[in-house]
């Protein structure tokens, strides 16, 4: 029988549901739903496919235990419970990456870091019999989170957050990251057949990741991972069957109509040579356009944009006028959904339409809103009529 364990997903505040579907669309069973993180039970198996598959996860982390401290020694002792030889071998390199802590007693990050470390340190002492660890193999990262005096740990088999998907060489100003534009799009009824427009395209992360659907790319598919070296626990083969499954899916033929404005002409440029490098510059019309230009002459199509929120001071002043051109624009596109991510509190008031939806979700640290302006469902196609 395959040894399960407890895999954790975490991801964007407020798209839980999108990458609790995304996880069970591979096979994988559900055991908890929190804010910001999907848990579910997988074999070793299932390490390298959720890190080659999943869209909008930021990283795959193995469960390797709860602990209950109010106290450091708490924390040291329910650490050192922990059977961590069955995650680290003896010459493992391992040291605490991360700790983060709310509404706990304890709260000093370096310092839970340090007592975390001791303890493992200790733990392997007793099981290894030996009093130094080399510490020359494979990294096994480790991460801490405290709420509520509960700290959840984990060992990170992904290294570099799932965003960095390997093809955006080049950025825009305030670009949105490809783990949330995806888990964006995951949000719409939007499927490769119908129409999609960014009017803000910057670096071209909607368009491309659009694209990459399309195609059935999937995200990890050209990257590394930390635990392709977990030899003890994730055989490489894993990998090489998970990668060579991805490869078979890929569909680089199919029709697509994916265009991407910006009124900035070497923003275009990057947002040609990002999607260029992933693979499906084939697939995406650029162009530098401006909003007041937007304008198309199928219905029923879809607008997917991250307009600038006005972080900067100096901005604020022509949000306004520019979201009355949003507005505008979705105005003359009557039968078309339009979504939108952006942290200004006035974009309803401007675009001069109350959203059908309206999702709260993090950023990064910026608070922003996505808001759903839903258009006619197209009429279903006739029986023998071509699709």
């Amino acid at each position: 029988m395959k040894e399960l364990f407890e895999l954790m997903a975490p991801c964007h505040f407020g798209l839980e549901a999108v990458l609790k579907r995304e996880i069970q669309e591979l096979g994988y069973e559900i055991s908890c739903v929190e804010d910001g993180r999907v848990t579910f039970l997988g074999d070793a198996e299932a390490v390298a496919v959720a890190n080659v598959f999943l869209r909008s996860a930021e990283r795959i982390l193995l469960k390797a235990g709860v602990v209950h401290a109010e106290t450091f020694d708490e924390l040291f002792e329910g650490v050192r419970a922990l059977p961590w030889e069955r995650y680290l071998p003896e010459d493992a390199k391992f040291w605490v990456t991360k700790a983060t802590s709310v509404k706990s007693k304890l709260f000093s990050p370096s310092d839970i870091q340090s007592i975390v470390k001791k303890a493992i340190v200790e733990r392997l002492k007793s099981v290894y019999h030996t009093e130094w660890f080399r510490e020359d193999g494979a990294s096994y990262p480790i991460r801490i989170c405290f709420m509520k005096d509960e700290a959840v740990i984990g060992l990170d088999t992904t290294g570099e957050s799932l965003h960095k998907r390997g093809y955006r060489k080049l950025t825009a100003k305030a670009p949105i990251s490809e783990t949330l534009a995806s888990a964006l799009i995951l949000l719409t009824p939007w499927k490769a057949d119908r129409i999609l427009v960014d009017p803000f395209c910057g670096s071209g992360t909607f368009p491309i990741e659009a694209a990459m659907m399309a195609a059935h790319i999937a995200p990890g598919m050209n990257r590394s991972f930390l635990a392709e070296n977990w030899k003890n626990l994730v055989p490489r083969k894993h990998w090489y069957s998970a990668v060579e499954e991805a490869q078979d899916l890929v569909q680089l033929q199919v029709e697509t109509d994916i265009q991407g404005y910006d009124i900035d002409g070497e923003v275009i440029k990057a947002a040609r040579e990002n999607a260029r490098l992933a693979g499906v510059e084939h697939l995406i019309h650029f162009q530098r356009r401006s909003v007041s230009e937007l304008n198309h002459p199928k219905k029923y199509g879809f607008v997917i944009t991250n307009p600038p929120y006005g972080e900067r001071i100096e901005d604020r002043a022509n949000l306004p006028g520019l979201y009355r051109e949003i507005g505008q624009a979705f105005a003359r596109l009557d039968s078309w959904s339009e979504y939108v991510i952006t942290s200004y509190e006035e974009a309803e008031k401007y675009i001069g339409r109350k959203a059908d939806k309206n999702r709260k979700l993090y950023n990064g640290m910026i608070k922003t809103y996505y808001y759903q302006f839903l258009g006619p469902r197209p009429p279903k196609k006739r029986s023998g009529e071509c699709v």
